[in-house]
């Protein structure tokens, strides 16, 4: 196409403008509701064409805000920490009660010593806690060498007390030697023929080495050397497996058995453990290497001094004799040796055994402690009465004669 003179717009610039006030037009009846014409196609003016853009993932619910740890300040902390004026003081802890004495002290001591003479305690003047012999289980010997007062425990061997008992009172032990006397070690006697193996007619008693403690015997414990329990049971020494035992045993009861300390009375047997008869002995020193093998009887409470003096020899060339040996309960209460032992339960006896422990130190040993005993009254064994001295009869005056009447 031409263009006109007067350079007017040609055909090709009036098509554009028609489109677009088409393109115009066409929005606005849109706008107006009316319905759109159809697009009018342009040939000339491609718009370029935008990528098509990526779906974008639906947007998410917000999550709540997650509470930060409180971080109070120093100065709450020391509010918070400062108790409050009207709160009271807090109490002081009361303190644990105090169990009393389960009669068994936690100190630890070495292997038993056999040499005890060496300590010497001063005892006070009073003791307090003083207790009076069972006169059915106290055995009263009288020796050449003086009076021998044996504390007999049933609790340790029953069958050799009862027989011990038996022969006492059937005059079997009356005049019978001392047969063996060792020095350090013990004496022998009880033996019917006064020969060592010698036996009553009474059968031959079983073994007694040891026997069950149990919680109710009143007892106090001293030591607990390599987990032992070592105590008294009135005047005798005693060991035991440990006592805390007591409560993992079936019959609540822990295996015991006496210390041979000195004065400790046990039954004597043969070659057969099943053969204690008649026989017993003394020990005159400590002997801890015999627990376990005998019967442990009792205790000598008064008149050690006169077992130490006994002819020594096995057999002595002079024998000791035991002049007879009586059970206290059958005694006249006239002849009756008043006797008191200090009750090793007492705080008295526990403070004495301390004393004797500070003493002896590492060296200290269950035989180096003893009940102190004190004798009211001991009436000397009776003897023969005393004769008193026959008076000389008067002779007669001489008869009158005849020469003297004048007749």
């Amino acid at each position: 196409m031409k263009r006109d003179s007067a350079g007017g717009l040609t055909i090709r610039t009036l098509s554009l403008a028609l489109a677009a006030v088409l393109l115009a037009a066409t929005g606005a009846s849109a706008e107006g509701g009316l319905e759109p014409g159809p697009t009018p196609v342009v040939h000339h003016a491609r718009a370029k064409r935008k990528p098509a853009a990526r779906p974008k993932p639906a947007a998410q619910p917000a999550l709540p805000a997650q509470p930060q740890p409180y971080q109070p300040s120093s100065a709450a902390l020391a509010a918070a920490r400062a108790p409050a004026p009207q709160d009271p003081p807090p109490a002081a802890p009361r303190p644990a009660a105090v169990a009393p004495p389960t009669i068994a002290p936690a100190a630890v001591a070495p292997a038993p010593l056999t040499a005890p003479a060496t300590v010497v305690v001063s005892l006070p003047a009073a003791l307090a806690d003083w207790r009076a012999l069972d006169a059915e289980n106290t055995l009263i010997l009288d020796t050449d060498k003086g009076r021998v007062v044996i504390e007999l425990r049933p609790e340790f061997a029953p069958l050799a007390v009862a027989r011990i008992k038996r022969l006492a009172r059937t005059r079997v032990y009356d005049n019978l030697q001392f047969h063996r006397v060792i020095d350090g070690f013990m004496a022998q006697t009880g033996n019917p023929n006064n020969l060592d193996g010698g036996r009553s007619l009474e059968p031959d008693l079983p073994a007694e080495f040891t026997f069950r403690l149990g919680a109710e015997t009143p007892r106090v414990q001293i030591a607990r050397p390599l987990g032992e329990s070592q105590g008294f049971i009135g005047a005798q020494p005693y060991a035991s497996v440990d006592e805390i035992r007591m409560a993992m045993s079936p019959d609540r009861r822990v295996s015991a058995w006496g210390a041979f300390c000195p004065g400790v009375v046990a039954m004597g047997h043969g070659a057969d453990p099943n053969s204690g008869n008649s026989e017993f002995f003394i020990m005159r020193a400590a002997t801890r290497s015999l627990d376990r093998d005998y019967s442990v009887v009792g205790r000598v409470v008064m008149g050690l001094e006169a077992v130490r003096a006994l002819t020594a020899g096995d057999p002595p060339l002079q024998p000791s004799r035991m002049q007879k040996a009586r059970i206290m309960a059958d005694l006249p209460e006239s002849e009756r040796p008043q006797i008191a032992v200090l009750n090793t339960l007492s705080p008295e006896f526990r403070a004495i055994a301390e004393r004797v422990r500070a003493i002896r130190g590492a060296d200290f040993s269950i035989c180096d402690v003893e009940a102190p005993v004190r004798v009211t009254a001991a009436p000397a064994p009776p003897g023969p009465a005393a004769r008193k001295p026959k008076r000389r009869p008067r002779r007669p005056p001489p008869a009158a004669t005849a020469t003297d009447s004048g007749t």
